[in-house]
């Protein structure tokens, strides 16, 4: 092993922690948190008027669904609430459907695991195959043993090569 070589366990758990930041599963501490805002709460929940859409990308003309939810959310941003305890304000009163992203809890949690379990089972199928398709290609590739080939049917294939080569 090279001196200048890192080891991979070290860059395994380096890769691990550089997703669980860019993901915003742990964050550094002493890192402000960012100011809430009406359009971000928009983003977080879902419109009641059956478009199943954000509040803020609802496209109904006069949804009054939409109206009411804008407004709850710009009273509970200027009363100077956080994100978190204004969504939860939206789920005690339209329940845990109103969010856009399912709480990883429960059952809900089965809706973040399941695509990262699907990726890797996948990712093994492939490299699986992948390494299967080479050994055979490995082995269709070896010169056959000519002991165990026929010495009338050599005789024959040299006979027929050699009336093609002269047809041409």
């Amino acid at each position: 092993m090279n001196d200048r070589q890192i080891p991979k366990p070290l860059v395994a758990i380096l890769a691990i922690i550089l997703i669980l930041v860019g993901t915003g599963t742990v964050s550094w501490a002493g890192t402000p948190t960012p100011k809430t805002t009406a359009k971000a709460i928009e983003g977080s929940v879902i419109c009641q008027c059956g478009c199943n859409m954000t509040v803020a990308g609802c496209n109904h003309e006069g949804c009054s669904s939409k109206a009411e939810m804008e407004t709850m959310a710009e009273k509970e941003v200027a009363s100077g609430k956080d994100s978190a305890a204004i969504l939860q304000d939206f789920v005690l009163k339209y329940g845990t459907k109103v969010l856009a992203t399912p709480p990883p809890s429960g059952f809900n949690l089965t809706v973040w695991i399941l695509p990262i379990c699907g990726g890797i089972i996948g990712l093994s199928l492939v490299f699986a195959l992948l390494r299967r398709w080479r050994r055979v290609q490995k082995s269709a590739g070896a010169v056959p043993d000519t002991d165990s080939v026929d010495p009338e049917i050599l005789a024959e294939i040299e006979e027929e090569m050699k009336r093609v080569a002269s047809d041409k």
